[in-house]
């Protein structure tokens, strides 16, 4: 085939009854593009276009797809069917289906395993959620150090086909723990008699099964590997984990983390799938919090309220400075808590940290500074010299200033406090964008005018 079918030919054929030229054609494409082309047909044709795909190819194909239209399948599909698919999938996407489902279906479909995957599934289902545990599977290839090349590609060739990935073999020892792992090549590279433990070097990355899958991110990330094997505490290998599990937890991490530096609680489902209830109740909280944290801003204002009546253009600045103060906060955040997911730094390091942003924020701080400063100047010599009257110098100087200190305190804030949160064991994506600016809002009042009061003292105040 050259192209691919698009949804409307695949509509045309379902409509004039065309089945068995359907089946011929759909056999043909990988499992992403008929991912692709279910997802984007109605219900109805979703459920014609799979029930016409082989098993193995459907299984592959069910794996992909997204999770409400597995659900939908699993509703609508033949009790046979759906145990022939569950058996066919890999374990650990097995288990990340049945984790999404109600308790009731999920001892169902269980029932329809075959003896072996049931065992297998409760085996993973057991572990706790979000453990290592829950993502591994246990279709590797292990073999032994006293073996030969040719014993160990001979065992691949009548047991390579159900494991998980061949590039990289597990040695274990009578007990079952493991003691090395050897990359594929090593084998395909040397001579058919040399034995299994001149290969081996003894050093290898593990994860135990009990460990966070967010922990798990970081050794793959570090170590550059397609499959990592799961051991338990006393070393015996129990499964191994692969990359794309992993690609697939980064994405949820990452999406709950934008989500909460958006200012809103993580969703459990995607946006489309969450109800407008559940929406409500996830933004809520926050912002309920925000607006009384902008309440201090006020109660801020209050406070310089006299300041405000003697000298009323410090209030046309006051948009500008807190709006600065708050962009650097979030600035500073948004990398602070992206530098600490990718383990860039540790919180031992949090006075580099701070003396960068000190840095920072002083460089930063004098840019936006001038750049306020100036906008007075020109506005006073240039646009309507009799504006600001005649203590415009001391008002550039007081904006300038502000800025200046605003601009560092919110590098600073947006800094030091996800530091602070992971220090108390909390989310530090929990320190939100809106969170920052809005506690910058409220400090940034009390430097913009703190810096009025002694720069014009005697004169407007």
């Amino acid at each position: 085939m050259n192209q691919n079918p698009t949804a409307d030919h695949i509509t045309s054929l379902i409509q004039e009854g065309e089945f068995f030229k359907l089946k011929e054609i759909l056999k043909h494409y990988e499992p992403a593009e008929l991912v692709e082309l279910i997802e984007a047909e109605e219900e109805r044709e979703q459920l014609i276009v799979f029930r016409l795909l082989p098993l193995r190819l459907a299984t592959q194909v069910f794996e992909y797809l997204d999770l409400e239209v597995q659900k939908h399948f699993l509703a609508n599909l033949s009790q046979e069917k759906i145990s022939d698919i569950l058996n066919e999938m890999s374990p650990d996407d097995r288990t990340a289906l049945l984790e999404f489902l109600p308790d009731d279906f999920v001892k169902e479909l269980i029932q329809t395993l075959s003896e072996p995957e049931r065992k297998v599934t409760l085996e993973l289902l057991g572990y706790p959620e979000y453990s290592v545990g829950r993502l591994m599977t246990p279709d590797y290839i292990a073999i032994r150090e006293s073996w030969t090349v040719q014993q160990v590609l001979d065992y691949i060739r009548r047991h390579g086909g159900q494991s998980e990935t061949l590039s990289v073999l597990y040695v274990t020892d009578q007990r079952g723990v493991l003691i090395d792992d050897i990359r594929i090549r090593e084998f395909l590279l040397s001579a058919p008699d040399r034995p299994v433990s001149e290969l081996m070097d003894r050093r290898y990355v593990k994860l135990n099964a009990m460990q966070d899958q967010e922990a798990a991110i970081d050794v793959f990330r570090k170590n550059d590997r397609v499959a990592l094997p799961v051991v338990n505490d006393d070393g015996v290998l129990f499964g191994i984990v692969t990359i794309d599990d992993i690609l697939d937890i980064r994405e949820e991490e990452d999406t709950e983390d934008i989500q909460k530096l958006g200012g809103s609680a993580a969703l459990d489902e995607p946006y489309l799938a969450t109800s407008i209830w559940s929406m409500v109740k996830k933004r809520a909280g926050w912002l309920v919090i925000l607006l009384i944290g902008e309440m201090l801003t006020t109660s801020a204002m209050h406070h310089f309220e006299d300041d405000l009546q003697k000298a009323a253009v410090l209030g046309l600045f006051i948009p500008l400075i807190i709006s600065a103060g708050g962009n650097a906060g979030s600035q500073a955040t948004s990398l602070i808590i992206r530098a600490m997911s990718l383990g860039e730094f540790t919180l031992s390091d949090w006075w580099l940290v701070m003396r960068r942003e000190i840095v920072s924020g002083l460089a930063l701080g004098s840019i936006l500074g001038v750049v306020g400063a100036m906008r007075i100047v020109l506005w006073a010599k240039v646009v309507d010299p009799g504006y600001f009257g005649p203590y415009w110098q001391l008002i550039a100087v007081t904006v300038g200033f502000s800025l200046l200190g605003i601009v560092l305190w919110g590098a600073l804030s947006g800094a030091m406090l996800p530091m602070l949160l992971k220090r108390l064991g909390l989310d530090p994506a929990t320190a939100s964008a809106p969170f920052v600016a809005t506690l910058v809002d409220v400090t940034g009042l009390i430097i913009y005018f703190s810096v009025a009061t002694l720069v014009l003292r005697g004169t407007l105040l």
